[in-house]
């Protein structure tokens, strides 16, 4: 399988450079393990070798020997090598010694745990459409967030059939390597994700025992209500009828945070600003898979289902964007957030650096709906005290990057990059 450069090459590296042990987080099959055989020299999978479990017995510190950087896949099968790690770092005071890469979280916040100044965390996800080759990256999130002028380019002529068919086979690496058919493609997810009801999230360490077909329903009605704030409430009235019996409130809790533990589910977390109006702000994340394409494949539907129903279509292309914001915003050290306040006023994606500074992102599939979006950013911003953002920007599913005469960018987000 070739290899597919990735953003997260150089976070990696520099993650290694300064830290005696990097932990790369992600869901299964986003491409962890090969990344992280990029850089290390050698390796071992604590999952399936056999020889794992008992050195764990006798001696763990076996596990660690190797020349480094040393790479333990899939750790989190045995938990405990967390203080291993932990105590040959200290030890041997050095960087770059270890890589860990895992698929879930053994229990929650352990890698908080004991790993400050030891450990460097680092989320993986799936392929964004820069790394996919979908986009020429000529609209770099740099130049955005410091504000630079976008003089207009070509269009970017990509029709919405297009797009529905990259929302079904998703970022997944593997069917991308191999050349898989677009219809192989989207099967691969459908597989995927019967692989995650009935069997990864029995493996997940500590977590409760999970019913699949209750997992499939929690699974089904996220799709259905993707990019929006959807409560446990209405997850719960929406499986109840989806599967025409009870189910409380604890459970579907439970799920979620196994989903999440699993890396799954990656809530969209609420910003947070000084504004004139008096109106309060919403504080619920916003749900979204890891991969869109998770909801077209729990729900079974294709291309074809997406075009038939283009206001749902417009909710997943947003889940798309919102996927590849965090990618891009984190290779500048900067994470993603929404805002909405109580009378309803919206801005799909607040993207802030460490420092402060901020963009604001509406999300459209449709050129056309540009005009509305930058009139909602342009109100928006006038509303803010204080710290104003770099940019205004509207991410399009097509038409052309350029900086409209009121300052607002708009950006398809073929055009978008890193």
């Amino acid at each position: 399988m070739r290899y597919i450069k990735r953003i997260s090459d150089t976070e990696l590296e520099n993650r290694l450079s300064r830290s005696g042990a990097v932990l790369i987080e992600g869901p299964k099959a986003c491409g962890k393990t090969e990344l992280a055989k990029q850089a290390t020299k050698s390796e071992i999978n604590i999952d399936t070798d056999k020889s794992v479990s008992t050195a764990m017995q006798f001696d763990p510190n076996i596990l660690l020997k190797g020349e480094t950087p040393r790479l333990l896949d899939e750790w989190q099968a045995q938990p405990k090598l967390w203080n291993y790690v932990r105590h040959s770092v200290d030890d041997r005071k050095s960087t770059g010694l270890y890589i860990l890469t895992g698929s879930a979280n053994p229990i929650d916040d352990i890698s908080q745990h004991s790993g400050a100044g030891r450990f460097s965390k680092m989320r993986m996800r799936t392929l964004s459409w820069q790394e996919s080759g979908w986009s020429d990256g000529t609209v770099s999130m740099k130049d955005i967030l410091d504000g630079t002028v976008i003089q207009p380019q070509s269009v970017v002529d990509i029709s919405l059939e297009d797009i529905a068919l990259r929302i079904c086979r998703g970022g997944w690496p593997q069917p991308l390597a191999y050349e898989f058919s677009d219809e192989n493609a989207v099967l691969y997810t459908r597989d995927y994700v019967s692989a995650l009801t009935d069997v990864d999230i029995s493996r997940v360490p500590d977590a409760p025992r999970h019913n699949p077909v209750l997992v499939r329903r929690c699974l089904r009605s996220i799709a259905r209500n993707i990019s929006t704030e959807v409560s446990i409430s209405t997850i719960q009235k929406d499986m109840e009828y989806d599967g025409g019996e009870a189910v409380d409130r604890d459970t579907i809790a439970s799920y979620l945070n196994t989903l999440s533990r699993l890396f799954i589910l990656e809530d969209l977390p609420a910003w947070s600003a000084n504004i004139r109006s008096s109106v309060p702000l919403r504080k619920s994340p916003k749900r979204h898979f890891v991969d869109p394409s998770i909801a077209t494949g729990v729900l079974a539907i294709g291309p074809d289902a997406l075009m038939g129903d283009l206001r749902y279509t417009g909710f997943l292309f947003e889940s798309e964007v919102i996927r590849d914001l965090r990618i891009y915003a984190e290779a500048h050290d900067a994470k993603v957030y929404f805002y909405r306040d109580a009378s309803g006023r919206e801005v799909d994606a607040i993207v802030e650096k460490s420092n402060g500074e901020f963009a604001a992102f509406e999300v459209k599939l449709g050129f056309e709906a540009a005009d509305e979006a930058a009139g909602s950013l342009l109100e928006f911003s006038e509303l803010l005290v204080g710290k104003k953002p770099t940019s205004l920007n509207v991410i399009t599913g097509n038409g052309f990057a350029h900086t409209r005469d009121d300052g607002v960018n708009v950006i398809p987000l073929a055009a978008l990059g890193a």
